[in-house]
């Protein structure tokens, strides 16, 4: 692939030996919360047949690949700050960013599968069975992984293309696109462009999707009679949307833009965010603002 750095070296959050070992302490504890929080949401699915819904189906998925996607960051940005792991290959870099962007795009497909299933269970609550059954479900969802995964093909063979000749240091824990595109020595524009074009593909689309759906479902919601059944409606999709709220917040601000060179700093603190606090806050979202999951958690302490 033409290129001459063939390995880089991650710089990580510089700092003295105690700062970054107080960031090691953080993501270790972040890190086994979020795998315990995860693989919990989906044993608990699992054992309790109640939960046996499409809903919770993509619940399951959700969880699964926030695993994935936290591992695929965290054990390696730890080797980073404690200096045991700060290099890391060509090839390595770019199986990173292809694995971590492909997950970030199936979760926005998921998440926008998620808000197509709340609109259908409120706003055809009588045929919804029939019009979301399991068949449907699962291909649903498996588009979801194959969208996200084939979507970031053409960009990762467009970044592995690059030419790097030095400095070969990432400002950053991992490798993202931005990083690649700064140290590059070639021509970046036409990964720039293939960046910006998936980006509007699988981040705004899938939004729209999302917006359209909760769209529909507030207006069912407000047309209830009831203020008991308004708010029985609305904690149904309430932890979904809080979960959307932060996730396309993030995503679009480091990837729906048309230069991919600004702000790596920046970057580096909202990519933190990104793929570190949001896998955390996912399982407890769903669990404290759900009923049935609080219900069938309760059950399964009881035995």
């Amino acid at each position: 692939n033409g290129t001459n750095v063939k390995e880089f070296i991650l710089l990580g959050f510089p700092g003295t030996w105690q700062f970054r070992v107080s960031f090691v302490v953080v993501f270790a504890l972040m890190y086994t919360l979020t795998v315990i929080g995860n693989a919990s949401i989906i044993a608990l699915v699992w054992r309790s047949s109640n939960l046996h819904t499409p809903m919770y189906f993509f619940l399951c998925n959700l969880s699964f690949l926030e695993i994935w996607y936290t591992t695929g960051v965290i054990p390696k940005a730890i080797g980073v700050m404690l200096g045991t792991s700060q290099t890391i290959s060509f090839s390595v870099c770019i199986f990173q960013l292809f694995f971590l962007l492909s997950l970030g795009s199936t979760e926005c497909f998921l998440l926008s599968v998620m808000a197509y299933d709340r609109y259908l269970a409120i706003c055809y609550p009588l045929r919804y069975s029939s019009l979301m059954n399991n068949v449907l479900s699962v291909r649903l969802a498996l588009s979801s992984w194959l969208g996200g995964f084939l979507a970031i093909s053409l960009l990762a063979f467009l970044t592995s293309r690059l030419t790097f000749c030095g400095p070969d240091v990432i400002n950053h824990f991992l490798c993202d696109i931005d990083s690649c595109l700064a140290l590059s020595c070639s021509d970046t524009w036409p990964v720039e462009l293939a960046t910006f074009l998936v980006s509007i593909i699988v981040v705004v689309a899938s939004c729209v999707v999302t917006l359209v759906s909760y769209m529909y479902i507030i207006s069912s919601i407000l047309r209830i009679q009831s203020a008991h059944g308004r708010k029985k409606a609305f904690s149904t999709c309430s932890a979904h949307l809080s979960v959307v709220t932060i996730w396309y917040g993030s995503t679009m601000f480091l990837y729906v833009k048309p230069s991919a060179q600004n702000s790596l700093d920046l970057n580096k603190i909202v990519n933190t965010f990104n793929t570190v606090v949001t896998p955390l806050l996912n399982p407890f979202i769903y669990t404290l603002r759900n009923k049935e999951v609080k219900l069938a958690l309760g059950r399964a302490f009881q035995k």
